[in-house]
């Protein structure tokens, strides 16, 4: 059956933009066709979509429940203006933490299963958002190091990713939520990822782990590193370059991200939606 919108596969192992489609007025046909397209591909581009809010927050709610519905990822107060680049900010902290590669919520009890992010403000240059395929990193590693990750495992923290850059949270904080940085158990998830819907294998790596059980400090440090400096690397990477309007669609469960630098005297506007993981797949080992 023919696709109700037209896929250009991106200069990469992964990812497509999707044009000829409205996201706010999608059928269950289309719909469905797309999820597929979505799965196959991990990360999908809609360029123009304009969405509003009520709008994003709809198409996410379609892949499933939400982690949460809309956040905005901006370095611009409520009042408009622009908050400065190097101040004792945690929004600001976490902005420049969000440059390194990572994976959303695998700090949490679940993590996320995906995310539906949008652009409002875009610098005049920089500020662009790059995905890394950790099922094609998964596939290209030597069988030496298969096996020697197979049966490992690693904690996730962003109390010790942000720690990394010296950003401690303000207690009471009216700036940031301070969402993430809860006091449970510290999260321990493999490093090696199977794919709940389609059994690829992948790296569930990024700033967010340590601690590897069984390997002294320098040692996990070190294999975690060597990891994410082999996994991000073409053609397994891409960077988006925004225009406002445009959206995206990205797998959490098979993808890293990372935001890159902007001169943050200008503002950036961008809104996320997080959608949850599924609790029986997702969720932290013991």
């Amino acid at each position: 059956m023919a696709r109700a919108f037209d896929i250009a596969p991106l200069d990469a192992t992964f990812g497509a933009t999707v044009t000829r489609i409205r996201l706010a007025e999608l059928d269950q046909r289309s719909w469905n066709h797309l999820y597929e397209t979505w799965l196959e591909y991990a990360l999908l581009i809609f360029p123009g979509q304009n969405l509003g809010r009520a709008e994003q927050v709809a198409f996410a709610r379609r892949f499933g429940p939400m982690e949460f519905d809309l956040a905005p990822i901006s370095n611009v107060r409520a009042d408009g203006s622009v908050r400065p680049a190097d101040g004792d900010n945690d929004v600001i902290k976490i902005l420049k933490g969000n440059m390194g590669w990572h994976a959303d919520s695998t700090y949490m009890p679940v993590q996320a299963k995906g995310a539906v992010f949008s652009a409002e403000i875009t610098p005049r240059s920089g500020g662009q958002t790059g995905w890394a395929d950790m099922r094609a990193a998964y596939d290209a590693l030597d069988e030496s190091t298969r096996i020697k990750i197979e049966d490992l495992k690693a904690h996730h923290s962003l109390r010790y990713s942000q720690a990394k850059l010296g950003h401690q949270p303000k207690a009471g904080s009216g700036d940031y939520s301070g969402y993430g940085f809860h006091d449970g158990p510290t999260p321990l998830r493999p490093l090696v990822k199977v794919h709940p819907e389609t059994g690829r294998k992948s790296l569930l790596i990024g700033r967010h782990a340590h601690a590897i059980p069984g390997l002294d400090a320098d040692e996990s440090e070190k294999l975690l590193d060597d990891l994410v400096a082999f996994a991000c690397q073409p053609p397994r990477v891409y960077h988006h370059a925004w225009t406002p309007g445009d959206a995206v669609v990205w797998d959490n469960r098979c993808l890293l991200h990372q935001a890159t630098p902007w001169d943050m005297s200008e503002p950036r506007v961008m809104w996320h939606s997080r959608i949850a993981g599924d609790p029986v797949t997702e969720a932290a080992m013991s």
